[in-house]
């Protein structure tokens, strides 16, 4: 699906169990190649699976962006210092880069909707890795505006993390010490059309998003532990406008959750 080769697919055993096999002890912030290429391999080639880059530690302990150096521990990044964020934590999958990026392209632009099955899959190992004893209650997708939801034909975060509460429900029936997860599509909406965030500058993206959001009923949020998702973490700029406005209108708190992160 990124490179156009033909290749032998080799299957693998699928983990019916969901949550097993998802931790990686050697690097508790990162994200293991292992489960990359064995949910990936029936539409990547070895040769790209191979180009695919998990975010791995060292990184921020807020934003989660990845530091340069391997020899050292998580820590606060100076862009979180200098601006603090009003999500507690963010957390990605893969860099932004190569075949992720190609990958997500071809999700959002080209229509393959093939990959929203494993893009799910790698997002809740994620969320066991990261929100297995968290206090998370809710899980609420980035919204589209209508028109590019029509345009568009679906909204390629929603469809990535459709299956995500039953997948808990499962993890829990066997056994997994995780609370019941809900998503709700409707209580954050986008009340006005927006430039693509793509090649701007993060002070544009800022004010590209500014009163953007909207929450429909403040009362579907109140008290609540939120996991925000979306596709990209570029700037932060969209996930933290969501955020103050997911925080004022009564949510107890915002973490987020991304397929990749620009670094």
């Amino acid at each position: 699906m990124v490179c156009g080769d033909f290749y032998p697919v080799k299957r693998h055993p699928v983990k019916d169990s969901p949550g097993d096999g998802f931790r990686d002890n050697d690097s508790p912030a990162g994200f293991p190649v292992s489960d990359i290429r064995q949910w990936m391999a029936p539409l990547i080639c070895p040769a790209c699976s191979e180009d695919f880059l998990p975010v791995r530690s060292p990184i921020c302990i807020q934003c989660g962006v990845m530091f340069g150096t391997l020899d050292d521990e998580d820590h606060l990044c100076g862009g979180c210092m200098q601006d603090p964020k009003h999500f507690r934590i963010a957390r990605a999958i893969g860099v932004y880069d190569r075949t992720c990026m190609e990958l997500i392209h071809a999700f959002k632009y080209r229509q393959k909707i093939q990959l929203a099955r494993p893009f799910g899959m790698l997002l809740f190992a994620a969320f066991i890795r990261h929100w297995s004893d968290s206090d998370i209650d809710l899980i609420v997708p980035v919204p589209l505006h209508r028109k590019r939801f029509r345009k568009r034909g679906f909204n390629q975060t929603y469809l990535i993390i459709r299956a995500l509460p039953g997948l808990v429900d499962r993890a829990i029936a066997g056994g997994a010490t995780l609370r019941p997860i809900q998503i709700d599509r409707e209580c954050l909406v986008r009340n006005r059309l927006t430039d693509p965030q793509i090649g701007l500058k993060r002070d544009q993206r800022i004010s590209n998003v500014k009163d953007v959001f909207d929450v429909s009923d403040p009362s579907r949020i109140a008290g609540k532990g939120i996991l925000l998702i979306d596709d990209v973490y570029t700037t932060g700029a969209t996930v933290d406008a969501c955020t103050r406005v997911l925080l004022k209108e009564g949510a107890r708190c915002v973490d987020v959750l991304t397929l990749a992160r620009a670094m």
